[in-house]
Formats: structure tokens, sequence, C-alpha cells
């Protein structure tokens, strides 16, 4: 392990409420630990670019509270070949970076561990991504945010579709995962939860509708993720109508308004202790791993488990909105 005297710092892919917060972490605590960091502007896109900056203690001030980044992000289609990535490298090379701290999700990871495997690197990820999709911690910073922002979303729906006797359907975000969508749905009374998880059955759905309507419920909230087996929102609440017509439908797609926001306190709470831990992970000799928080410790998991392992959905939580929906 080489003696560390610099690190950078920078946030990739899709922003994340309580990067920020992370970011200002990374920044003090290496600060304190008597090393020099260096912000990477715009993800492995800035890194090639080689923009790059040196942080201090103010550099961070009055960012924990913000939504987004301020190193900010990107995506990155020339780190995904060697001559960018060895681009990268040299940039770091000639900043004297030791050390690099990666705040992403699944794709940062994968070009982390690449880069640590290509040129010796040593390289800490945090997991910073709404989906809450990463194999190796409990939360992933940004997760309880987009949460209550789809549930206070939500209750405002269930509110005009009370007063218009209106069935909603929702679309959240879950291209592969349906961790938003299961744990908004509960917070909201969801009628009907949909994750990419479990098969979408039409017919199931249009026969209890016709069945709560029969008793007199005369509006309803169907929470979609968008990477249901049977199509988003759209496609689920076309498919209802064409079955149940007499019911008045209508669809509201959250999209991006689930990445912003201020993070809550959960988020910085987490955030803050993951930037924490990256630094003293570098330290202790940690490379090619995220840090994450599981039973409330903090773990180390390698880059290609955190990608590759399967972090299930808990159907018992599925069944049991089934059930309250009653």
């Amino acid at each position: 392990m080489p003696h560390i005297t610099r690190i950078g710092v920078m946030t990739s892919g899709g922003d994340s409420p309580g990067m920020n917060a992370a970011i200002r972490a990374v920044v003090r605590t290496a600060i304190f630990s008597g090393l020099d960091v260096f912000g990477i502007f715009r993800g492995y896109e800035g890194l090639i670019d080689n923009q790059i900056e040196q942080m201090y203690s103010h550099s961070v001030s009055n960012i924990i509270q913000r939504g987004g980044t301020i190193l900010k992000t990107a995506r990155s289609k020339r780190f995904l070949e060697y001559d960018g990535r060895l681009k990268a490298y040299n940039n770091l090379r000639e900043n004297k970076i030791d050390a690099l701290v990666a705040i992403g999700g699944n794709g940062t990871f994968t070009g982390a561990a690449i880069f640590d495997n290509e040129f010796d690197f040593p390289v800490i990820g945090l997991p910073g991504t709404i989906d809450n999709d990463l194999y190796g911690t409990d939360a992933t910073i940004g997760y309880d945010t987009a949460l209550n922002t789809v549930v206070e979303a939500a209750d405002k729906i269930r509110d005009t579709a009370s007063s218009h006797d209106r069935l909603f359907f929702i679309e959240v975000m879950g291209r592969d995962a349906g961790f938003i969508a299961l744990r908004s749905g509960i917070s909201c009374g969801a009628e009907f939860i949909l994750v990419p998880e479990t098969i979408t059955y039409i017919d199931n759905i249009t026969r209890l509708l016709k069945h709560d309507w029969r008793k007199s419920k005369t509006s309803g909230i169907v929470i979609v993720a968008e990477g249901d087996d049977m199509g988003g929102a759209y496609d689920i609440a076309r498919m209802v109508k064409e079955k149940l017509p007499h019911i008045e439908t209508r669809v509201t797609i959250l999209g991006h308004i689930q990445r912003g926001g201020s993070p809550t306190s959960f988020d910085r709470v987490l955030a803050s202790s993951l930037g924490y831990y990256a630094v003293n992970g570098l330290l202790e000799g940690h490379r090619g791993e995220m840090a994450g928080i599981i039973n409330k410790e903090v773990v180390y998991t390698p880059f290609d488990q955190a990608i590759k392992h399967h972090k299930d959905i808990n159907k018992e939580l599925l069944e049991m909105s089934r059930i309250l929906a009653l």
C-alpha cells in the first residue's frame, strides 16, 4: 500500500441528494488527517480532461443541506476505453494524487474496479444512488430523500384522486429494482405496487379494482416502478382502462424530481458517516471496495460483489402491502 498524502474525490453517474454531504465529509476528514484533497469535476469526464482543483475546509461550507453535487457529474463513454482511462491516470499522477474516493452507483464502481486493476490505483467507493440497489449497504445515499419526495407527491395526488373519484397511476424510478416503489407505496397506502422483481398480472389488478369499486371505493393510487415487466404507468393504465372503462384514470410520471431536493437528516448522517469511513478506509489499506453500513456497522464490500450480487427486495413487505390495501 503506497503512502497516501493526496486524495481525489468525485461524483459520477446520476446525482442523488446527500452527495454534497459526502463530499464535505471526505474533504474535512482528509484535511483533519493531514492530507491534501482535490475535487474532480464532472466525474470520469473531468478526470480525463484534468478538471481537478484543490479543496479546502471552506470549499465545502454551507453545502450539507444542498441537493445535487457541487462537483457536478456526468456519464463518460471515453472512460470505457483504455486510452481514456490512461489519460485519467496520467492526470492523477500529474497532480500527485495517491488515491481516489468515487461517489456513485453501478457504473461508477464498474469503472473504478477496472481502473484499480489496470493501474494499481487505490479507489474507495461511496454508494450514491437513489435506487438503493447496491449490495453491501442497507441504504444508499439519496434513497431516503427520494422516498420522502415520492410520498409527498403521492399524498398530494391522493387528495385530488379522492376529490374527483379517480384512479391514479404514479410512475417512480426503478428500472431494475423496486425499492423506491415498494416503500413509498406502503407509506402512501397505495392500492397496488408494481415492481420489476415480480410478474404483473393485469387481470388480477382489474379483478381487485372491480371489487374495490363495488364496495364504494371511488379513488385509488397505483405505484409503478418504471422497469415493471408490463411497461410503464401509461401502458398499465391503458390496459386497465380497456378492461374497466367506467373507472376514470390519470397518470403521473414523477421523473427526475426524485433526484433533487434537500437531503433528509438520515441521508445527511449516512453520507457524512460514509465519507468519514472512506478516508479512514484508504488510510487503513482498503481499496477496490465500497464503504457501506449494514446493521449500523461499517463494512467494506469489494466492487465486484457490490455490483454483481443481487440485492433482494423484501417480498414480505410486498405481501403486507396487498393485505393492508384491502
